[in-house]
């Protein structure tokens, strides 16, 4: 699968992210020296392991029967010490349906495990940066 991504145009910072036929503006924040036209590259990151945990629950809720009615999943961004190496993310669940207690610690386990969590937390990523073809 390719990502792209290409400023849209204008005279800032924005850009048209594109997955597949999906197409995200992506920007930098005012601090960065953006105007906040869309999330910046690291509110995608946040937000892919929102996703993941949400998708995760969900399917497996379904396959296993348990009638979970609503999913959110809030992800806080401590970041303060990224630069010394540590970039803090805590996410929490809010499950709604008809579910004991067994159900809802079975589904906060199974958000633990969710792919792009352990991508995060288990997985050296190797980046190579070359020239487009």
């Amino acid at each position: 699968m390719t990502i792209s991504i290409r400023r849209d145009g204008t005279t800032g910072t924005r850009h048209i992210l594109k997955i597949r036929n999906h197409e995200i503006p992506v920007d930098a924040s005012p601090a960065g020296g953006g105007s906040d036209a869309g999330p910046e590259p690291h509110d995608l990151y946040d937000a892919s392991l929102a996703a993941c945990k949400a998708l995760t629950v969900l399917i497996y809720a379904r396959r296993k029967g348990i009638p979970v009615e609503d999913i959110e999943v809030v992800v806080d961004r401590d970041d303060s010490e990224e630069r010394k190496g540590v970039y803090r993310l805590k996410s929490g669940l809010r499950l709604s349906g008809d579910l004991t207690e067994a159900q809802r610690d079975e589904l906060l386990r199974v958000a633990g495990k969710c792919p792009v969590h352990k991508l995060m937390t288990e997985v050296k990523t190797e980046i190579e940066t070359g020239w487009a073809d």
